[in-house]
């Protein structure tokens, strides 16, 4: 559903800052045993969800209240060009939920996780091209 019409979306910048939090924390996985690399995938498609938003309060657009990426970056080429390579973020969806409670679809491998970042590390510098 649409965002209530006297929602604050607060300022680009702000979600940009949320956007690279996550980035940061999806990058810096800790070497303990214990750690699921679920989680680092999930901060990743939270860095993409919060650049597309931080794009939509950029160009005053209104945003639906969700994670689905797919959702999010087809509404947002009604009004900017998305590259192929951008779209591929509609992949990370899945860490959004499916992977983050038991029982997990299935484990995170390294190749998966590197993938996830390497996109999130894509939207994330596209996103902060368009908002300055």
């Amino acid at each position: 559903f649409m965002l209530p019409q006297n929602f604050n979306p607060g300022s680009p910048e702000e979600w940009l800052a949320r956007s690279k939090s996550n980035l940061v924390r999806a990058r810096n996985i800790p070497d303990e045993p214990g750690f699921l690399l679920e989680d680092a995938c999930f901060d990743a498609q939270q860095s993409v969800e919060k650049a597309l938003k931080a794009i939509f309060v950029h160009l005053k657009v209104p945003f639906p209240f969700t994670h689905n990426l797919g959702t999010l970056l087809n509404l947002l080429s009604e009004s900017i060009s998305i590259s192929e390579d951008i779209k591929q973020a509609a992949r990370l969806t899945e860490y959004a939920v499916e992977t983050r409670y038991p029982p997990s679809i299935e484990k995170v491998s390294q190749e998966e996780y590197q993938e996830a970042l390497d996109i999130a590390e894509r939207v994330f510098s596209w996103a902060m091209t368009i908002i300055s």
